[in-house]
């Protein structure tokens, strides 16, 4: 289904808007991010900017909620008390007041500042933590769902665990063993608490147990793809961007990671069973005078990934050009969509539970469930629990859009 909606459009940067996103446990409260250096509050219930955050010069490239902190009213009703009348800083307060993202992590250039958004710019956005340990420019951070460490992608290819609690690097994953170029992105697996996942402009899914620093599995796409069988456009596989679902989720879909692509397609990846296949083909010893029976092995292992591996390209009616950005949806039955974006200016919802549903090993023809033609390349997009003006898409403008996806 294809559509051209008019989006709502929220103004408040005065560059290129890099990021974003949405705060699940006060709907409608999202934050925007852009090369200014700054980052917008908005209140999908207002029309204006209701607060903005200014971090540095250089440009904001990431941001993340710290989850997990709660009994908030009190704190609130003390500051409250201190802080002068601010209409603007009120609201922001009291949307925060009842949920439980009260500190946000932004990156930008080598570092990472923390801030308390109950206390707003009445307090002049006061920094409350900053995290230097990356030599180079961080690309995504990701915080865990425990709120105990922070993880910080970088151009090096190298991701820093920090220990939040006691504000101290735990361990380096290094490029040695891991990535070979850029490092793109990264998020915690919640239902594997020593667990990262991370992707790179090396073409590599790497799955790390962070507790060791080592990888479990590497996936390396820039090799010749066995769900294609050859490649989709002239762009390399650049791995540009990760999903993975929230705990809530899992109910309702495998254990899985969402990639997003360079050469315009969209893997769905079971991370268990990849993690098992992984452990199969390492228990597998050779001997002598086994050789055809180990490529009979790599020959089953490869047919078993297959199977694990949903693959969203242009003969899905997918992306023509490379993936910038996937998020699962929020809205509705949380996590039933996969939305991704991309630089052909089209925003793609893929109801991908039907695959679930019917248990398929192949075709993907019909998930494609919504087309919006965007405008302009999109930079990056989170979605709202809202039933309207659930999707915020970042693109190469100053002004963020707002859709409603039902």
């Amino acid at each position: 289904m294809a559509t051209d909606p008019k989006p709502r459009r929220l103004r408040g940067h005065k560059a290129t808007a890099t990021c974003c996103i949405a705060s699940v446990a006060t709907p409608g409260l999202v934050a925007t991010a852009a090369e200014d250096g700054c980052v917008c509050w908005f209140d999908m219930r207002c029309k204006e900017v209701i607060d903005t955050m200014e971090v540095g010069n250089e440009a904001v490239t990431s941001l993340c909620f710290r989850p997990g902190l709660r009994n908030l009213r009190p704190l609130c009703v003390y500051v409250s008390h201190l802080l002068d009348y601010n209409p603007k800083f009120e609201t922001l307060m009291l949307l925060v007041e009842s949920g439980n993202e009260n500190v946000v992590y932004v990156s930008s250039g080598k570092e990472v500042k923390s801030f308390d958004v109950r206390l707003g710019s009445s307090c002049s956005w006061k920094v409350l933590e900053s995290f230097e340990y990356n030599k180079e420019e961080i690309n995504q951070i990701a915080c865990s769902s425990k709120a105990s460490f922070l993880a910080a992608a970088d151009d090096g290819g190298d991701i820093k665990i920090v220990d939040i609690r006691q504000q101290r690097i735990y361990k380096t994953l290094r490029a040695d063993t891991g990535h070979t170029s850029i490092c793109s992105s990264v998020q915690f697996l919640p239902w594997r608490p020593w667990e990262v996942i991370t992707g790179g402009l090396d073409s590599k899914l790497v799955m790390w147990d962070f507790s060791k620093g080592r990888p479990n599995k590497i996936i390396n796409f820039g090799l010749s793809d066995v769900n294609n069988g050859g490649e989709q456009c002239l762009n390399p596989a650049f791995v540009h961007a990760i999903a993975v679902p929230e705990i809530d989720m899992l109910d309702k879909s495998d254990k899985v990671c969402v990639v997003a692509r360079g050469d315009g397609a969209v893997d769905v990846i079971n991370i268990e069973a990849e993690l098992d296949s992984g452990r199969l083909k390492g228990s597998t010893k050779p001997r002598k005078g086994s050789q055809s029976r180990s490529k009979n092995t790599d020959l089953e292992i490869q047919d078993q990934n297959r199977r694990n591996r949903l693959h969203l390209d242009y003969s899905s009616g997918g992306h023509t050009a490379a993936v910038s950005c996937v998020a699962f949806s929020l809205f509705g039955e949380r996590g039933r969509f996969i939305i991704s974006g991309g630089n052909d200016k089209l925003v793609k919802v893929w109801d991908w539970t039907r695959y679930l549903d019917a248990e398929q090993t192949s075709g993907s023809g019909d998930l494609l469930h919504l087309n919006i033609n965007h405008s302009k390349k999109v930079n990056w997009l989170c979605t709202t629990p809202g039933d309207l003006e659930n999707l915020v898409v970042c693109d190469t403008t100053k002004v963020v859009k707002v859709y409603s996806v039902a």
